[in-house]
Order: structure tokens, then C-alpha cells, then sequence
């Protein structure tokens, strides 16, 4: 492959007016938490909700118009999919989607939407792949690579050349990897317009691919399900490879928990939603803040199609962990008016009960005694100290449940 600067500004002028020109806006929150000067580019807001539709579409304009009508294969978690569908449906090109079987419902259907024929076919991207070599084989199909494309990482290094024309005087840019096309492209363009730009990139610590390749190290891979699974890619691609070896300046890990914060941060601090993979970046910078400290960062939030429940489900592990929801158990005589007790204590602390649970039959306190589990809404761990003193003072023994919020009183 030989990428450079021409094919990408060539790429630009291709998508120009059918690909959102996203925005480069700068984070004040973001810049006071990490002591960087943060800037995010808000690939979420594109018309499938992710980056991918650029390179797909140059993809597909430099199909012959045989190849446009014998239609086209493509492999993908969900945005490559989104982004080949979308534009297959406007160039009138049939499009096939292999996807692997745990794809979540939301990428699988809005897929769908746009016309292209799912296939889900094996448990990873590795599987979806191999099958769609298969039916490319098969049925004439153009293939439509996710990364290992010059027109794909051409498409994606567009986003290079709207960064730098925002803020040409950026320190550095952080990307997620998963085939390692986007960061491709990105470091491409960058490092041409402006040398002294720092390119980092990141993975998901599940599949390190692509940093095992970079550090020449074996890291222990479980290939295990992975908030990013837009990243989950078990093999590095050798050609994009080539050039993150070239044009990348450090590849960092970061772990589930890590990314899953990431997510609530984008979403309590800039009202932005992220997928996994988008939110990699941020991971990646909140884990190395001392690097980039003093520093203008520009972050890539690649994409944003989350499924609504995993995203209810991170806020909500988010509040626990903060102390801002926690779990009490409190042993309490079993007489009428105890439970108005409990409440009065807990509500002039300033908290708020927002579930009661009575455990009569399952536990191990006396007969003449019960336990009740009261969930409730708080300002932090301090207020939650705070509340279980208050209970254990007034003479109700309570614990803590909620692990992270931490604690026992007597």
C-alpha cells in the first residue's frame, strides 16, 4: 500500500458535501480534569453515528460500474456496516453485511434499514470476515475491506485534514485501533501537514493486537466480550501496520472499567454519547494524563451507537461507584413504626430512597428482628459515611452492600 497526503486531500474532495464536516470543539471540563488543553472531534454526529462512512464512500466511488452492479461485501461489528449500507443505498449498489453473532441488535438493525442483506456469521471479526471472502468468492461480490483499504484509510485520514485546519498548532492526537485503519489515515495526514505532531494510539487491553505488534511483546489475550467491541480485532492488519509503525509515536492499553468511565464522562461532562470504541481515546488519556499534561489533545469520539440498555447500565454502575447510588442493609426490630423511622433518618440527611426491600424469611438476625435493603440516591461516599452513622447512632446496625461506596457501621 502506498498512502500518502495527495490520496487523502484527493478523498476529501470526493466526500465533500455528502460526509458531515464534524465538529473540533474544545473541552473545558475535559482540559480541567486532565491538565490538558482537550479538544474532541465529534465523528458521533455523522450520519450512521460513526467516522466509517468516509472511507466507505470513497470505497465505493472507486468501484467500476460492473462492480457497482454486481454489488458488494462487507465485514463489520456494525459501523463499517452502517457506513457501506448507507452509501450502497444512495449509489444504488447491493450491499451483503456479514456481522458476527453477538453484534448488538441496535447496529444490526439500523443496518438493516438501509437496505444491505445481515448475514451474522461466527463469534468474531476474524469469522465475519473469512465468511465474507466466501460469498465474495461466491456470488462475484466487490469486497469492501474495514481497514486494509487505501481508499478506506484515505476516507478516514479526512478527518486528519478538518482537525488541522481547525487548530493547526495541535500538540498531539489520540485514536483508537481496532484494525488500525483509522489511525492510518489520521497519522498520514497529520504527520504531513505538520511533523511535530505527536500520533498515539489505543486498544482495548482484550485485544492487543495491534500493540503487541508496535512493542514486539506477546500480551496475555483472553478475546473475551469487550465494551469496545467496534476495537475487538484479534489480528494486526501487516499493511496498516506498516504505516502505524511509521507515523504513530506510542500505542497505549486500556482496560473495560476504564473505558466504561470514559463513556460516563462523556456523557456527565459534555452531554456526549460514545460507544466503546469512541470513548478509547478519552481512556487512553485519562490513563497517561500525566504525558500529555499541558498539552492541546485532540481526542477522536469515533462513534457513538451504543445500545441504550449497556448504556443505562453503565451510568447506573457509575453512580454506585461514585457513592452517588448506594445499597443499605440495616437490621431493624420487627414493631410497627421502625420503617418510618429509618425513613425520617435517611430523607433529613438529604438523601433520597428510591427502593425498600423487607427481608423477613432469608436472613440470619434474631426472630424478633428483620433486615430491610434500602436503595437510595446520594451526593457521594462522604454522604454515604454520613448516613450510615446516622442509622448506626440511632441504634440500627447497617452495611454497605454497594461494595465501591464502602463501609460497615455498628
Amino acid at each position: 500500500m502506498s498512502l500518502n497526503l495527495q490520496d487523502i486531500k484527493n478523498a476529501a474532495k470526493l466526500i465533500d458535501g455528502r460526509v458531515l464536516r464534524t465538529p473540533f470543539i474544545r473541552s473545558l471540563k475535559l482540559s480541567e480534569i486532565t491538565g490538558a488543553d482537550v479538544w474532541l472531534k465529534l465523528e458521533n454526529l455523522q450520519h450512521t453515528g460513526a467516522f466509517k462512512v468516509r472511507g466507505a464512500l470513497v470505497k465505493l466511488l472507486s468501484l467500476s460500474q460492473k462492480e457497482r452492479q454486481d454489488g458488494v461485501v462487507a465485514a463489520s461489528a456494525g459501523n463499517h456496516a452502517q457506513g457501506v449500507g448507507y452509501f450502497s443505498q444512495q449509489l444504488g449498489i447491493p450491499a451483503t453485511i456479514v456481522m458476527p453473532t453477538g453484534t448488538p441488535f441496535t447496529k444490526i438493525s439500523r443496518t438493516e434499514a438501509f437496505g444491505a442483506t445481515v448475514v451474522l456469521h461466527g463469534g468474531d471479526f476474524i469469522a465475519a470476515r473469512d465468511h465474507a471472502y466466501e460469498l465474495s468468492k461466491e456470488h462475484g461480490y466487490a469486497f469492501v475491506h474495514p481497514y486494509d483499504d487505501d481508499h478506506v484509510m484515505a476516507g478516514q485520514g479526512t478527518i486528519a485534514l478538518e482537525i488541522l485546519e481547525d487548530k493547526p498548532d495541535l500538540d498531539a492526537l489520540i485514536v483508537a485501533i481496532g484494525g488500525g485503519g483509522l489511525i492510518s489515515g489520521i497519522g498520514t495526514a497529520a504527520k504531513a501537514l505538520r511533523p511535530e505532531i505527536e500520533i498515539y494510539g489505543v486498544q482495548a487491553a482484550l485485544y492487543p493486537s495491534m500493540y503487541d505488534a508496535y512493542h514486539h511483546v506477546v500480551t496475555a489475550f483472553t478475546g473475551d466480550q469487550t465494551i469496545a467491541d467496534g476495537i475487538a480485532v484479534k489480528e494486526p492488519s501487516a499493511n496498516t501496520y506498516a504505516i502505524i509503525e511509521k507515523v504513530v509515536d506510542d500505542v497505549f492499553l486500556t482496560g473495560e472499567m476504564e473505558i466504561e468511565e470514559a463513556i460516563q464522562m462523556y456523557l456527565e461532562t459534555q452531554r456526549i454519547i460514545s460507544e466503546g470504541a469512541g470513548a478509547a481515546s478519552l481512556a487512553g488519556l485519562m490513563k497517561n494524563k500525566d504525558r500529555f499534561k499541558g498539552k492541546s489533545v485532540g481526542l477522536i469520539v469515533s462513534g457513538g451507537n451504543i445500545d441504550s440498555r449497556m448504556l443505562s447500565s453503565i451510568l447506573m454502575r457509575g453512580l454506585a461507584r461514585e457513592g452517588r447510588l448506594a445499597s443499605l442493609r440495616i437490621n431493624i426490630p420487627d414493631t410497627p413504626g421502625v420503617l418510618a423511622t429509618i425513613s425520617t433518618i435517611i430523607g433529613e440527611s438529604g438523601a433520597n430512597i428510591i427502593e425498600v426491600h423487607h427481608q423477613r424469611l432469608f436472613s440470619d438476625v434474631a426472630l424478633k428482628q428483620t433486615q430491610i435493603d434500602v436503595a437510595i440516591e446520594t451526593l457521594d461516599r462522604k454522604h454515604v459515611r454520613n448516613i450510615v452513622e446516622l442509622l448506626c447512632d440511632s441504634g440500627f446496625k447497617t452495611r454497605v452492600l454497594s461494595s465501591t461506596t464502602g463501609g460497615e457501621g455498628e
